[in-house]
């Protein structure tokens, strides 16, 4: 329930981004998301505060615009958590800014690509993989990268649930799999 919950809002907020045609930056919106995220973690005051059926609306409007204020929030972002605290529903703040991100990725025709080498790749390698990974998909790719020395050499990407497995341990495991089903 909480995750469609989640997603209604978070599709809601990429509607309104996308149709300010410009007054926010969706990039904007993710790092003040992010940022009223860690408040909320940091502070069990304010959890308390936002969470609490004890404490009145008007305060924690109060103590929220001024937490807004000083994390520099956009007008549209500081409505939006408005509307989620007088919904009583700050607890999915995390959970909205995850499904905000999934929303505009597809919305803007982004992938994002998880790819794990087995050593630091170079930017011009990285520039490759994700050039390639953007043909196969069709779709722009936002690449998080990490370091697996378990894969001998080369790079597995995991794109939702399809994997590229072009690393030398895939390969190896190939090759044994058609050895062993000749024999």
């Amino acid at each position: 329930m909480s995750l469609a919950v989640s997603n209604r809002y978070a599709n809601a907020l990429v509607d309104v981004v996308i149709g300010s045609k410009g007054a926010i930056e969706p990039h904007q919106v993710v790092a003040q998301l992010q940022a009223l995220e860690q408040a909320m973690q940091s502070s069990s005051d304010l959890r308390n505060v936002l969470l609490s059926p004890a404490v009145t609306l008007a305060h924690k409007n109060k103590v929220m615009g001024r937490i807004c204020e000083q994390l520099g929030m956009h007008r549209l972002v500081r409505n939006f958590v408005f509307v989620v605290i007088r919904n009583r529903r700050a607890h999915l703040i995390p959970q909205m800014r995850a499904a905000f991100e999934r929303g505009l990725d597809a919305r803007m025709g982004v992938v994002k690509a998880d790819i794990s080498s087995a050593s630091e790749l170079k930017d011009a390698s990285r520039a490759s993989l994700e050039a390639q990974l953007a043909r196969l998909t069709g779709k722009r790719v936002r690449a998080q990268y990490s370091v697996d020395p378990a894969l001998l050499g080369g790079a597995v990407a995991r794109i939702g649930s399809t994997i590229f497995d072009g690393s030398v341990r895939g390969q190896l495991y190939t090759l044994r799999r058609k050895l062993t089903a000749g024999a």
